[in-house]
């Protein structure tokens, strides 16, 4: 099996562009608004002069008295919600989130690009998307051929993305959308006998399933990836992981997913996903991930 770790970012983005970062926050436009969101990593200093930061629709900003990891978006300029955004042939609605997110994680379309060009390889495999959030890893997945069940525990982040499905155009194709626990999910896949060609999973640092479940990554990763193990074909075409907010590093990813795509030989790498900056051409690290790959 050959292995690389790997730093990787968007590079075909025209509805969206980070414009700027530091001093712990971020600037970016998506589609028509520009906002103005926290980033603790960027812990250098900005690049644009602040007068450029002060142009930004809304900016976010987190408050003593809310739960810890929510905060408010203040409008400084009218901003339209949904709004809806595009990339290649997809098109998806933006939201301000009180958590800060916007419904899209930019940097994932290197992700998204990947996996579609392993499926038009390989004709109508089935593919799992678990922890599939507002469905744009699952949308591009079926419009490349792809034959996709898509979970989350989320029933509003479930109603987002059947709505870009709908935006999309792609209703007629074949996803499956369940709310359901990841875990629970995989585990009854296991005593069907269910086989998918190709895993996606982008599991969260800490979540609960919709009767309550809890999900703490350290813990319930290594256990879920055992048990996609036991549901890939004899001839899988690719297992894909994705991490935000964890305290591991790729290569805790990199030998986790060695472990199950071993025997199958293939190409495994792990690294970094990034978002340039328009302004100083710096890279924002923004996330882990770890990604297998048959060979043919």
């Amino acid at each position: 099996m050959q292995a690389r770790l790997a730093l990787a970012w968007p590079t075909t983005w025209e509805e969206y562009a980070l414009l700027d970062s530091g001093d712990g926050s971020r600037l970016e436009r998506f589609g028509p608004y520009t906002v103005a969101r926290p980033e603790p990593h960027a812990l250098w200093r900005r690049a644009l002069p602040e007068r450029e930061w002060q142009k930004a629709h809304a900016r976010f900003e987190r408050f003593s008295d809310l739960p810890e990891g929510q905060g408010q978006w203040l409008k400084e300029r009218p901003i339209e919600e949904p709004w809806t955004m595009r990339y290649g042939d997809l098109r998806f609605h933006a939201r301000l989130t009180p958590f800060k997110h916007t419904g899209l994680f930019p940097e994932q379309a290197v992700n998204w690009e990947w996996c579609a060009d392993l499926i038009r390889r390989r004709g109508t495999p089935r593919v799992l998307n678990l922890f599939g959030y507002t469905g744009l890893a699952t949308l591009s997945a079926a419009a490349a051929g792809a034959q996709v069940t898509h979970v989350d525990a989320s029933r509003p982040a479930m109603t987002w993305a059947r709505e870009n499905q709908r935006l999309s155009n792609l209703d007629d194709k074949p996803i499956r959308w369940l709310i359901e626990d990841a875990m629970k999910f995989v585990r009854r896949e296991v005593r069907r006998g269910s086989q998918y060609d190709g895993v996606i999973l982008d599991p969260p640092a800490f979540g609960r399933g919709p009767k309550g479940e809890i999900w703490r990554f350290s813990e319930a990763t290594p256990e879920i990836l055992a048990e996609v193990a036991k549901i890939l074909t004899p001839r899988p075409l690719f297992v894909l992981i994705n991490a935000y907010a964890v305290s591991d590093s790729a290569t805790v990813l990199y030998n986790m997913l060695a472990e199950i795509t071993g025997p199958f030989g293939g190409e495994l790498e792990a690294g970094e996903l990034a978002l340039k900056e328009q302004s100083g051409g710096r890279l924002l690290s923004t996330s882990i991930f770890a990604r297998w790959r048959s060979r043919d």
